[in-house]
C-alpha cells in the first residue's frame, strides 16, 4: 500500500432545484412510462437546469461548499481541475470561468474530458501534481449541464441524464488518510458507441446536424453495458490490488450512477453485499462527471462516510474511460 498523500479535505454538492419525474416524459411526446423506466435503469427523477444555471453557476456552488468545509479561502487554490462533458463554451475552459467566479486568482486551471471518469481522472491527476510538488491545495470539480446536449425525443437517452455539479478539496495528509490506490485507462476503439458526432471541429455544427440530431449524445445502450460491467469491474480488481485489499475490507462502494443493473453487477464482481453500496441514481439519473462526487457528498452527510472509512470509487464512460480509487477517510 503506498503512503497516502493526499486527502479529501472537504466535498460538496449542487443540484437543480427543478425535478423531472419519469411520469412526465409521456407529456413531452415520448412513448415511454415510470414503470418502463425504473424496470431498466432505477431511475425515478432527475434534477434538470434552468436556463439561468450553468456548469459555471453549478459547480461555484458545489466548490464553495467544498470550501467552506475544508476551511480553505480561494487565495489558497493552486489548482482547478474541472471535468464535464458538456461544457458551458468550448473556448474557453468551464475551468477557468469558475476560477474567475470563486476568485481563485492564484489557480492554475484546465478542463479533463473523460466523459462520467472526468472527476475520478481529476483526482488522479491534481493528486500526481501534488506529490510533484507542484501544488499544495487543489480543487477537484465534476460539473454537467447534459439537458442541453439530451436529445428529448429520443427514448433511449432522454431518460438516463441529468443536471448537477459536485467538488472537492485535496489537501496533503497529515494523519495517515488520503488516496491509498488508482486506476484509469481507455479504449478509443469503442467510442462510436456513446458519442456526440456533429459540434466540434471534425464536423461543426451547421444546418445539417440541426436536422438530423447529431449534436445531441447518441448511445447503442446494450453494448455500453456490457462494456460498463466489464470496465468497472477491472477498476475494481485493480484498485483493491493496488491497496492489498479485497472487497471485504470496503466500508462502502460508491460507483457511478449510470444504470442501477450496471452497479448491481459490478458490487456482485467485487464482493461488496447491496448494503455496502450507495445508490442514488433513481433520484439524480446519471450526472456523468458529476455524478460520483454527488453521490460522495450524500454518502457523507448520511454518515456513511465517516472518520476512518474505506471507500471505493469507480467510474466508467464514453471514450470508453474507466477508473477508481481507494480513498481512507
Amino acid at each position: 500500500m503506498k503512503r497516502p498523500y493526499v486527502y479529501l479535505a472537504g466535498v460538496g454538492r449542487w443540484a437543480p432545484p427543478r425535478i423531472l419525474r419519469n411520469d412526465e416524459f409521456a407529456s413531452m411526446g415520448l412513448d415511454t412510462n415510470d414503470a418502463w423506466i425504473v424496470q431498466r435503469t432505477g431511475i425515478r427523477e432527475r434534477h434538470i437546469a434552468g436556463p439561468a444555471e450553468n456548469n459555471r453557476t453549478m459547480s461555484a456552488a458545489a466548490s464553495r461548499m467544498a470550501m467552506e468545509r475544508a476551511g480553505v479561502h480561494p487565495g489558497e487554490i493552486d489548482l482547478i481541475v474541472l471535468g464535464t462533458a458538456s461544457p458551458d463554451h468550448l473556448l474557453p475552459s468551464t475551468a477557468v470561468e469558475l476560477q474567475a467566479e470563486l476568485g481563485a486568482s492564484r489557480a492554475a486551471a484546465f478542463d479533463i474530458c473523460a466523459a462520467c471518469s472526468s472527476w475520478l481522472y481529476g483526482l488522479i491527476v491534481a493528486e500526481g501534481l501534488m506529490m510533484s510538488g507542484s501544488a499544495e491545495t487543489a480543487l477537484v470539480v465534476g460539473t454537467e449541464k447534459l439537458s442541453s446536449i439530451v436529445d428529448w425525443k429520443d427514448r433511449s437517452t432522454a431518460v438516463l441524464f441529468g443536471d448537477g455539479a459536485g467538488a472537492a478539496i485535496l489537501r496533503r495528509s497529515k494523519h495517515g488518510k488520503g488516496i491509498l490506490s488508482t486506476y484509469f485507462r481507455s479504449d478509443g476503439t469503442l467510442a462510436p458507441l456513446l458519442h456526440r458526432r456533429a459540434g466540434g471541429a471534425a464536423q461543426p455544427f451547421d444546418e445539417h446536424a440541426l436536422h438530423d440530431r447529431s449534436f445531441y449524445i447518441e448511445m447503442e445502450g446494450r453494448e455500453v453495458f456490457k462494456h460498463a460491467v466489464r470496465s468497472m469491474s477491472d477498476a475494481c480488481d485493480r484498485a483493491l490490488d493496488g491497496a492489498r485489499m479485497t472487497g471485504a475490507d470496503i466500508d462502502l462502494l460508491i460507483p457511478h450512477q449510470a444504470n442501477v443493473r450496471i452497479i448491481e453487477a459490478t458490487a456482485k464482481h467485487a464482493g461488496i453485499p447491496m448494503e455496502k453500496v450507495f445508490v442514488n441514481v433513481d433520484r439524480y439519473g446519471n450526472t456523468s462527471s458529476a455524478s460520483v462526487p454527488m453521490a460522495l457528498e450524500e454518502a457523507m452527510a448520511a454518515g456513511r462516510v465517516t472518520d476512518g472509512s474505506t471507500v471505493l470509487l469507480v467510474a466508467f464512460g464514453a471514450g470508453f474511460t474507466w477508473a477508481s480509487l481507494v480513498i481512507r477517510f
